[in-house]
């Protein structure tokens, strides 16, 4: 049984390849990795700082693997015109991973109702330093299928703690510059008290659980920013 392994941020900058095509069998996500290391030892000294999903779903080494399952292996997430309007969820809730500029004026619009009294909204920019470098600009990267799904768990959490409205996260992917934003989110409530609990909640969960990284551009290099890993999720090689 063939098994295709997806890669992303550094594991595929180091490969040269989104995907890979490994022969021979591999009963667990384990035996994918093991096999993974002996055609690209480059990536072995990284096994202490990745994480696995099979499906979409976070895996461990002892996650089953079957023929057609979807395998990837990833770092720990990083921690045009925005459309006038974007699809909605039967809630009218917005989970979106984008190309285009965000405007947050579209999002608060679209998602705002008469009998909410509060809209909590956020927005994170493109800063121009870091630790004492100037940045340039950034980089963002996504396993795009996964982090939508997990952007609607995030919003599934939020009704389950909250009364709230309307729930949109949107980011961006691609080439950020100075002053740009990369990822909005808006939480309306019926009071102000849920909305900006909700909207912290979403932006804190989404910085640690949702696949996308980031890499930053300096005047004298670059670097992945990487998290670290989540202590409640399957355990890196090393574990």
């Amino acid at each position: 049984m063939a098994q295709d392994v997806l890669l992303f941020a550094r594991m595929r900058e180091l490969i040269g390849s989104e995907r890979v095509r490994l022969d021979e069998p591999c009963r667990t996500v384990g035996e994918a990795w093991a096999l993974l290391c002996t055609r690209f030892p480059e990536i072995a000294p990284f096994e202490g700082r990745l994480l696995f999903s099979v499906n979409q779903e976070f895996a461990d080494l002892q996650t089953p693997l079957k023929e057609g399952d979807e395998l990837a292996i990833f770092p720990p997430v990083s921690g045009g015109e925005m459309p006038a309007a974007y699809p909605g969820n039967e809630k009218g809730d917005v989970f979106e991973i984008v190309q285009e500029p965000l405007r947050m004026e579209h999002l608060v619009n679209q998602l705002s109702r008469p009998e909410d009294g509060a809209v909590a909204a956020f927005s994170g920019i493109v800063r121009n330093h870091t630790k004492g470098r100037r940045t340039v600009y950034l980089e963002y990267h996504a396993y795009e299928s996964m982090a939508v799904r997990k952007l609607r768990e995030i919003g599934d959490q939020i009704r389950s703690r909250w009364d709230v409205g309307r729930v949109g996260i949107v980011h961006r992917l691609g080439h950020l510059k100075i002053g740009e934003s990369s990822v909005l989110i808006v939480v309306t409530s019926p009071h102000r008290g849920a909305a900006f609990q909700a909207c912290q909640y979403a932006i804190d969960t989404l910085k640690k659980s949702v696949p996308i990284w980031k890499k930053e551009f300096f005047s004298d290099g670059a670097i992945w920013v990487e998290g670290e890993l989540p202590p409640d999720s399957p355990r890196s090689p090393s574990e």
